[in-house]
């Protein structure tokens, strides 16, 4: 009779509604912290739409290689964040030379790029006249440094 008694009962209904509070203290807490991972992972809005460089101008430069230092050149137009341009890179070991329009944006410092056929894409970080970063392509990964030989043309302040 013990065990069928109203006060067993009761108490094991008790540490019943115990776990349930337990349990859900617990859901809330993961997911709170669940929520505040997923928005740290996430780069900020501001630093996606951010430009604070441009790159605008004729680029010329070098990437690193079996074969030596390969040139490479880009003559490239900015508006916002968007880029376009053209790149031309020297033969350098097997691969012949190469003359093609890029198309790019620039986030923050970081200048990405793909040119038109898709053999060649980079991501370099833009310091003022000076970019260093990687080029991706036929040969594989290659350091890449440029320099800005000279800016586009700027129209004329308005006259007063």
């Amino acid at each position: 009779m013990c065990v069928g008694s109203s006060r067993h009962q009761s108490r094991r209904r008790l540490r019943g509604d115990g776990d349930a509070v337990k349990i859900a203290i617990a859901c809330a807490l993961l997911a709170v912290a669940l929520t505040l991972t997923v928005g740290c992972a996430q780069k900020d809005w501001i630093d996606r739409t951010l430009v604070t460089e441009t790159v605008t101008g004729t680029w010329s430069g070098s990437m690193t290689g079996s074969g030596g230092r390969p040139p490479v050149w880009f003559e490239l137009q900015q508006q916002g964040a968007r880029v376009t341009g053209v790149m031309k890179l020297s033969a350098y070991g097997l691969l012949g030379p190469y003359s093609g329009p890029v198309e790019g944006s620039v986030a923050g410092d970081v200048f990405s790029f793909k040119e038109a056929r898709g053999a060649y894409s980079g991501e370099l970080t833009v310091a003022g006249d000076d970019m260093v970063g990687q080029i991706f392509g036929p040969a594989g990964k290659r350091e890449a440094t440029l320099h800005r030989e000279s800016p586009a043309a700027q129209p004329d302040p308005p006259k007063r």
